[in-house]
């Protein structure tokens, strides 16, 4: 059983914009710009490791180079432990533990697709 957004676990965005105040002392959703960590804009469906302009672990980059794609299972998969699925990337977050909140979470950065 993994996590599919059924009926009884349909994404909130709103409930998700709380779970992201966690993640924005490091990243923004909502532009283009970096800070400690990447813009998240535009993140579903962007290959791992390319924001214009940022500095990734080389860890990150080669993950992109290998063919990561962040679609909403592997954000999944990285934001419940993000070490597990890159080993050596600098995001020093350990992980969400709540299954709600990374759908919640997932479900408001699609709020914010790249133009």
């Amino acid at each position: 059983a993994g996590l599919q957004a059924g009926a009884s676990h349909a994404q909130d965005a709103a409930a998700g914009e709380k779970v992201f105040a966690k993640c924005k002392a490091c990243h923004v959703a909502d532009e283009a710009k970096n800070k400690v960590g990447p813009s998240l804009l535009g993140i579903i469906g962007r290959t791992a490791g390319t924001v214009e302009g940022f500095k990734y672990s080389p860890a990150m980059a080669d993950a992109g180079k290998g063919g990561l794609i962040w679609d909403e299972a592997k954000l999944t998969e990285y934001l419940k432990a993000p070490k597990v699925l890159v080993k050596g990337t600098k995001m020093a977050f350990a992980g969400l533990k709540e299954d709600a909140d990374i759908l919640n979470l997932i479900g408001y950065l699609k709020q914010f697709p790249n133009k």
